[in-house]
C-alpha cells in the first residue's frame, strides 16, 4: 500500500509540474500614458501577464481584450490588483487561442495595443 500511494504521489507531482511548465509569462512594462511593448506576438498558450508601474505616479491596471470585442474583458487576464508606483503586479492564467487581441489600460489611459496569437 506505501510503494503504491508513493508512486500516486510522483505521479501527481510530475503532472502539476509539467503544468507548471506550460504557462509562460508576458513581462509588460507601464510609463506615464502607455506601454513601451507596442505589439506583441505569441503562439497559442497558457499566460500570466505580468505588469510593472515604471514611474507612473499613480496605480495602473491592465485590460486584454479580442480585437473583434473590446468590450469583452478577459477577466483572468486583470492584474489581481492594481499597479501602485514603481511595483509590479501578475494576472491569473489566460488560455490564448489563434486571433488578435488588444491590451490597455485604462487608468494610466493608455492607447489600445496589438496582440496576435498565432
Amino acid at each position: 500500500m506505501k510503494k503504491v500511494i508513493a508512486i500516486l504521489v510522483v505521479v501527481l507531482g510530475f503532472a502539476f509540474n509539467t503544468n507548471a511548465q506550460d504557462v509562460k509569462t508576458v513581462s509588460l512594462e507601464q510609463t506615464a500614458g502607455e506601454f513601451t511593448q507596442k505589439q506583441i506576438t505569441l503562439s497559442e498558450g497558457t499566460y500570466i501577464f505580468e505588469i510593472a508601474n515604471n514611474n507612473v505616479g499613480h496605480n495602473v491596471g491592465f485590460v486584454l481584450a479580442p480585437k473583434a470585442d473590446v468590450k469583452a474583458h478577459i477577466k483572468n487576464a486583470y492584474v489581481t490588483a492594481q499597479v501602485k508606483n514603481n511595483t509590479k503586479e501578475t494576472s491569473k492564467k489566460v488560455t490564448l487561442k489563434k486571433g488578435e487581441y488588444v491590451y490597455f489600460c485604462p487608468l494610466n489611459p493608455t492607447p489600445q495595443y496589438k496582440l496576435i496569437v498565432k
